[in-house]
């Protein structure tokens, strides 16, 4: 009896593809239902079942109390006799008393069957789950079994009949038709639990098909020479795809293209004649904007990242409704893949509306530096997010941390030749006017218009660019070549060995903050410190 029951274990398990302790478990179940149904027993009972000799039991589990406390036969033991079978238990400990029937074997065989059958099929069920959810995202092949008209959706049999998958109405490509038995590549969407098993979600419209099919057909996609950047598409009419080559010397459009166009023909095929363009992906979103718009030929690209992330695209006059496409269908593509919003104007229309290339050349350079100080502005986002690092961890036992954020002249001693000490007002300084702060420097000059000009940039109140000069002093690192040699030596004498310094718009704060920085022995420079820029202090 225990071996036939053990090779009625394994057998299940090959049949079903099933874990032998799916299987142990679910028996153990039907036989404590088993024993309940039949004995009547309220007790709190499990089964156990030997995997290596067939041999089954039933234990009740008993808590153990003392005489005092003894009030139910059925769930509590006395002290002594549980110390009978463990020495070792103590008043509140639960112990496991064999309850096994002497004709169990034949009971539990007749009762527990369904039980039996019926945790089988629900472990099938999980494990057929199981597996068909973690091939979400991939392609299966099927064939039709029926074509449901109420639903509107065709069911497809997948892997032999073992699963069964459904496609609905706007899960189809326009203008195919599906007959019974007939083969379907489809893309798995979702698989979700159902009453029957696993309930899968097929699509043959899913813009990730395509990518798919890509990375069937084209061998450098699948080694990873060849990267699909995005897709964009109209299922049944006309996708773009835009690809970039990870490796110098790979050409990614004429990979995915094949000798002669055989690869991409495959997928068109696959797809019922839908029409594909494979597009060279740029990091420079003009250039990619451009290229998106293929096969039209583009004369000019301005963006205005402000104004609803427009792209303003001057073509040819002939190259107009190209461009624009069927019914606008290529300019809602190169949207969907480029993620700007499409403006296309011919070049009569640009010039009638005032764009004329020195007018484009201007917004160019707007735009320029619009991107100069987002990049400003992310800069000290991103300096503002790191964590600071605190001053035991970056200095050495004795080292002083100050460190100077501008170069700001310093006061000159009084010359003793000329008859004044340090610290008396000089006759000059006697008749000037009374004021609490010094005279502004050059330095100082160039700072606060600097600081003014990327306010009023940031805050759209105004338009004049940041020079370059000094854009390139205080934030690229550069040195004022107009100071005097003598005081530059001084200052250098005095200040000593130099660290870098770093002016930052704060965007939440909406002002300048100064940025310290020390270097650790080593290493590159870390973040110390972040200090208000009052810009009123000039």
């Amino acid at each position: 009896m225990n071996k036939q029951l053990l090779m009625a274990i394994n057998q299940i398990c090959a049949e079903r593809n099933l874990k032998p302790q799916v299987v142990i478990d679910a028996i153990e179940q039907a036989l404590i239902s088993a024993y309940r149904r039949n004995f009547g027993t309220a007790q709190n009972v499990v089964a156990h079942l030997n995997p290596e000799t067939g041999d089954t039991h039933i234990y009740a589990i008993m808590t153990v109390v003392s005489p005092e406390e003894f009030t139910d036969p059925n769930t509590q033991i006395l002290l002594d006799e549980a110390r009978e079978i463990d020495p070792t238990v103590e008043p509140g400990d639960e112990v496991q008393i064999e309850r096994t029937p002497d004709d169990f074997g034949r009971i539990a065989a007749q009762a527990a069957k369904q039980v039996i059958l019926q945790r089988i099929r629900e472990a099938e069920r999980d494990a057929l789950y199981e597996e068909y959810r973690q091939r979400e995202g991939e392609l299966m092949q099927g064939s039709v079994r029926t074509v449901d008209r109420n639903k509107d959706a065709v069911i497809i049999s997948l892997d032999g009949g073992r699963a069964e998958g459904i496609m609905y109405r706007s899960d189809q490509i326009p203008g195919e038709r599906y007959r019974q038995n007939n083969s379907v590549l489809a893309y798995v969407v979702e698989v979700t639990k159902g009453n029957r098993g696993p309930a899968i979600h097929l699509s043959r419209t899913h813009r990730n098909m395509l990518r798919r099919l890509l990375e069937k057909e084209v061998p450098e996609i699948k080694q990873g020479t060849v990267e699909i950047k995005a897709v964009a598409r109209e299922a049944g009419s006309r996708s773009k795809v835009a690809v970039a080559a990870t490796q110098r010397g790979v050409d990614p459009v004429g990979s995915c293209v094949g000798m002669r166009g055989v690869r991409i023909q495959n997928i068109v095929k696959e797809l019922h004649g839908e029409k594909i363009d494979v597009v060279e992906w740029d990091p420079n979103p003009e250039k990619f904007v451009a290229n998106a718009l293929s096969p039209a030929k583009v004369t000019d690209v301005i963006l205005f990242p402000e104004v609803d992330n427009t792209a303003l695209v001057i073509v040819p006059q002939r190259q107009l409704s190209l461009a624009i496409g069927k019914e606008g269908q290529n300019a809602r593509l190169v949207a969907k893949l480029t993620g700007w919003r499409i403006d296309i104007k011919s070049e009569e229309e640009a010039l009638s509306e005032g764009l004329t290339p020195e007018e484009r050349e201007r917004l160019r350079r707007e735009q320029r530096e619009r991107a100069r100080e987002a990049d400003l502005l992310a800069a000290a986002k991103r300096l503002l997010e790191e964590e600071t690092v605190s001053e035991e961890t970056l200095l050495e036992p004795g080292e002083e941390l100050d460190v100077p954020i501008f170069d700001l002249p310093e006061p000159e001693p009084a010359d003793k030749e000329e008859g004044t000490t340090a610290g008396a007002p000089t006759a000059e300084a006697e008749t000037a006017p009374a004021s609490d702060e010094a005279a502004p420097s050059k330095e100082e000059d160039d700072i606060k218009a600097l600081a003014a000009k990327i306010s009023a940039s940031m805050t759209g109140g105004g338009e004049e660019a940041i020079d370059e000069d000094v854009y390139a002093r205080y934030f690229e690192g550069g040195e004022e070549e107009s100071e005097e040699p003598e005081a530059a030596a001084k200052k250098k004498k005095k200040k000593g060995k130099r660290k870098d310094r770093k002016l930052v718009f704060d965007e939440e704060l909406g002002r300048l903050v100064q940025v310290k920085k020390r270097r650790k022995r080593g290493s590159s420079y870390d973040i110390d410190e972040f200090e208000d820029f009052d810009l009123d202090g000039f």
